[in-house]
């Protein structure tokens, strides 16, 4: 078993591995997930849907979220019960694949899902991933859901009437999409939400992408700049620090990186440890 992917949350870390079985010349493999608590130093398998599965968030009771393999080979959002126990199907928007991306603390879930007309749209449901609703766009075809905080505010981005990126967000409960804006640039997507409503993520202009940040319930968007060339900003606490990763030299190296309080003060996470050589830090 290699792993390949994990990430720590609140006591937890959720991780992915592949499993390989071999037999008579040829080789199969299927990535499965788990939930590793900390505290008991237990391992949890997720389960699937029927293939492999991809974990993506998790709450405080253990809930988690993401995407597996049906038997037929299409990949549904799914939700665990606490404590990663008992996967269950979301479901769709009346289309064929869905995917869920975050969870807040009452089991709300959001992701994307294809609808019965044949574009993808971000969706929100009730609490412990009940009743599946369709988030809409603010213009254009398609949305996707990437986060949600406790008032069940949601962000992510939607594709405009011209088919170019906008990061949204919507009030509570996942009503009334609006604009975040782009930051100076020409897109935008926005990947993280606190409980006061201060949204990240990055936007790009005629250069290479920087990250933002905005004030309470999304407005007022400010440019975080980076650490190299490129800033892509992947979440943020309720004290409005912020973390994700920045590029340098043409793609060369990677270093994560965390603000202070509101998005002040960027720090290189590289320059805090001593790392061997050829190893980087990268905010999953």
């Amino acid at each position: 078993m290699k792993i390949i992917r994990g990430f720590k949350v609140r006591g937890f870390i959720l991780a992915a591995a592949l499993s390989a079985g071999l037999g008579f010349g040829s080789a199969s493999a299927q990535a499965n997930s788990y939930l590793v608590d900390l505290n008991s130093k237990t391992v949890i398998d997720i389960g699937t849907l029927g293939g492999n599965t991809s974990v993506s968030d998790i709450n405080d009771a253990g809930q988690v979220v993401g995407y597996s393999d049906t038997a037929g080979g299409i990949s549904h959002a799914f939700i665990t019960g606490p404590d990663g126990t008992g996967m269950r199907d979301l479901g769709t928007l009346g289309g064929i694949a869905s995917h869920a991306f975050g969870i807040n603390n009452a089991g709300q879930v959001v992701g994307r899902s294809d609808t019965a007309g044949n574009t993808r749209h971000a969706f929100i449901t009730g609490p412990d991933g009940m009743g599946m609703r369709d988030v809409g766009t603010v213009g254009g075809t398609g949305s996707s859901a990437i986060g949600i905080n406790d008032a069940g505010q949601v962000v992510g981005d939607y594709f405009t009437a011209g088919d170019v990126s906008h990061a949204f967000i919507t009030g509570p409960n996942g009503m009334g999409m609006k604009d975040v804006g782009i930051a100076g640039g020409y897109y935008s997507t926005a990947r993280g939400i606190n409980d006061a409503g201060q949204v990240v993520g990055w936007s790009q202009g005629e250069g290479s992408p920087h990250s933002f940040i905005t004030g309470p319930d999304g407005t007022g968007t400010r440019d975080l700049g980076t650490l190299g060339e490129t800033g892509l900003a992947l979440g943020i606490n309720d004290a409005g620090q912020v973390v994700g990763w920045s590029i340098f030299s043409s793609g060369s190296s990677q270093h994560a990186f965390v603000t202070g309080a509101n998005g002040e003060g960027m720090m290189d996470l590289n320059s805090l440890v001593d790392l061997p050589a050829g190893v980087i830090l990268q905010i999953a």
